[in-house]
């Protein structure tokens, strides 16, 4: 039996009056899912546990069969193992963005316009990256560059007890309302006020200025953890899997589960990405022997983010055609069972622009079953409400693997 789940981050969403009543998963042209959906099993599931922030390392560790209540320790640590950072039991790992202010006067007063500096190049942030920690660094503190607009700080013998803001949950708003807070975070925050002095002046920004392109005038730290232990994902469903995404949260997660990370050239993290490379890597996993695949896209959350409604269509119908079609159309041609789930992390509402701990909707298709085709029953929110209910996203993977 080979094993796929596709997730499709953000893509959760509301009904829109612009698409008259349907959410953007339902107006999408999603032939190839909706076709196994036909044949398989609409349902919602809640990825996001009651009292828990609904970030994508809660709702991955969640879809990815881990309960997040046991195993969350914060999102960083995650994405700092996936960057080879050697993390030590006692030391704190932050997720730092570069972001772009705009506004003037105090650094209180700038507006949080763009939580990626929009889309910044890898090559750019690792020059204004390396810029920050020779600003920064210390006996206890270094920065490291990643990928794109999405950054760590590593501190040794670091705090825990901060309230540090995910800078994609407060676009549009003030930096005073913000900042980080709790014992210890001045030193957190000054960091970032420093930084935005320095960035705005830096001759990578100066260029893209001129380019007409946003700025990354400030890094931005939050999202603090330490280094998580998972049951091997070998000992918890007995398969040999691997992880395909650009985002180094998601390879993360896998790493610490004991999954392999495939990395596919051209991928992005937006939907601009190497669809087909993700796709041919896909397969490329099945035949050299994997039993799971875990296929992350970003791009709907992106474009969410953005508030870019036409983009998130465009982004989810592009997943069904070039990724979704493709593998599937493989892993039938092999004549093995195989089973393949869709679903988003959780939802991204173009209305508010950040992540929402509601129930999203699945869509799971199980070659060795045999049910009467219905034409109707096809992938979304409405459909998913008339069809099973997961209380959790873990249990969800579960009855996906056993």
């Amino acid at each position: 039996m080979k094993y796929l789940i596709l997730v499709t981050d953000g893509a959760g969403d509301e009904p829109m009056e612009v698409l008259d009543g349907k959410t953007p998963l339902e107006a999408a042209h999603l032939k190839n899912i909706n076709s196994m959906a036909a044949l398989g099993t609409v349902g919602l599931v809640k990825t996001i546990p009651e009292g828990m922030d609904p970030g994508s390392d809660t709702a991955n560790l969640s879809v990815m069969g881990y309960d997040p209540k046991v195993f969350h320790t914060g999102r960083s640590p995650l994405e700092a193992v996936s960057m080879g950072i050697d993390m030590s039991d006692s030391d704190v790992a932050f997720r730092c963005n570069l972001v772009t202010l705009k506004g003037s006067g105090e650094y209180e007063e700038l507006i949080i316009e763009d939580h990626s500096a929009g889309d910044i190049t890898t090559e750019e942030a690792k020059e204004l990256i390396e810029a920050v920690n020779k600003a920064f660094e210390t006996e206890h503190i270094k920065f490291y560059p990643g990928f794109s607009y999405r950054h760590a700080m590593i501190v040794h013998e670091g705090g825990l007890d901060y309230r540090l803001t995910p800078p994609h949950d407060v676009l549009g708003k003030k930096t005073g309302d913000h900042l980080p807070k709790g014992r210890g975070s001045e030193s957190i925050r000054d960091m970032m006020i420093a930084s935005y002095r320095f960035l705005s002046e830096h001759p990578v920004n100066l260029a893209r200025v001129k380019k007409g392109l946003n700025p990354a005038n400030s890094i931005w730290i939050w999202g603090q953890g330490k280094k998580p232990k998972l049951t091997p994902i070998f000992e918890k469903y007995q398969v040999k899997g691997v992880t395909i995404s650009a985002v180094d949260l998601i390879k993360g997660i896998g790493l610490c589960a004991g999954m392999k990370a495939v990395a596919v050239e051209g991928a992005t993290g937006t939907i601009h990405t190497n669809y087909e490379g993700k796709a041919e890597a896909a397969i490329r996993s099945f035949r050299n022997g994997n039993d799971f695949v875990f296929l992350h896209l970003e791009g709907p959350d992106e474009c969410s983010h953005q508030g870019d409604l036409a983009g998130k269509i465009k982004c989810l119908e592009l997943i069904d055609e070039k990724i979704a079609g493709p593998v599937t159309e493989y892993l039938k041609s092999t004549g093995e069972s195989f089973k393949f789930l869709v679903l988003p992390d959780h939802q991204t509402p173009i209305r508010i622009r950040t992540h929402r701990g509601e129930a999203v909707p699945f869509m799971l298709y199980d070659s060795t079953e045999s049910k009467e085709k219905d034409t109707g029953r096809v992938y979304g929110e409405t459909s998913g409400s008339r069809g099973l209910l997961f209380q959790n996203g873990f249990e969800l993977t579960d009855y996906f693997f056993k």
